[in-house]
């Protein structure tokens, strides 16, 4: 196949391996109380600590075909399973609660240059809990391969940090059809292989910032971040200024991520 000049391959040593940690902290608040109420919640932990995975597991999150910085392709699932069941034994990407754009596995080239790429993704899952589940806001990643040595130099895939970042629902009446709600935060959860500073003096040849990798990659989940918002304080001035009408929207959760 062949390869134009702003595009690159990616691809792994095959008979390697790679040490993943993993990492869950106690879940430090929940709107209504469940991290102490619910045994399942309040008794969550890791269910292995760290575990070496056969990097084929990894090249699941590579381009099939060469890719230009900017472009996003999707995930393969399977890989992804196993290294969820690192963290929980029952994880699911087919999320129980989904209006359309809840589900997917996106990764984005973010950078690279001769002999390095840096890759960000985004995951959503959810994990089945005895008598309910949990779902995290998002796994947001990172993936930095070494090209030449077709290795893996750093691997993150956690759920960011926010007010909260949790969505659950717990089945306290297992007579009943229904599940009662509440949200929360966790202070980590991720998995982790590899140091974050060895990206720290790389010089990319060709790149975006992590914070537009972030934005296309919601893009992929959320039509509603295809919108470009505008701050209240500057809705007035702007809609004067082009003779438009105000659309204003009044929510209580996040409407780019799966924590409410």
């Amino acid at each position: 196949m062949k390869t134009l000049p702003n595009e690159i391959a990616l691809n792994l040593d095959s008979n390697a391996e790679v040490s993943v940690k993993a990492s869950i902290a106690p879940i430090e608040h929940t709107l209504s109380n469940f991290h102490v109420e619910w045994d399942a919640l309040a008794n969550l932990r890791v269910a292995e600590p760290e575990k070496r995975h056969p990097i084929s597991i990894f090249q699941s999150f590579l381009p099939s075909e060469p890719v230009s910085v900017g472009e996003c392709w999707q995930i393969e699932k399977t890989s992804v399973m196993v290294l969820l069941r690192q963290l929980n034994p029952n994880p699911n990407l087919d999320m129980h609660m989904d209006s359309g754009d809840s589900r997917g596995l996106w990764a984005c080239l973010r950078a690279y240059n001769d002999r390095f790429a840096d890759i960000a993704f985004r995951i959503h899952a959810e994990f089945k809990l005895e008598d309910g589940w949990l779902t995290p806001s998002q796994f947001a990643g990172n993936l930095i391969i070494d090209r030449l040595e077709r290795r893996i130099d750093f691997f993150e895939m956690s759920v960011p940090a926010g007010t909260v970042n949790l969505d659950i629902g717990w089945k306290e009446d297992k007579e009943a059809s229904y599940s009662i709600t509440d949200a929360g935060f966790c202070s980590q959860m991720e998995l982790r292989a590899g140091a974050r500073d060895v990206a720290q003096n790389i010089e990319f040849v060709a790149a975006i910032t992590p914070e537009a990798a972030e934005c296309t990659l919601a893009e992929r989940f959320y039509k509603s971040e295809q919108i470009n918002w505008v701050p209240p304080d500057q809705a007035s001035a702007l809609a004067a200024a082009e003779v438009k009408l105000i659309h204003a929207i009044s929510i209580d959760g996040p409407l780019a991520d799966e924590s409410c």
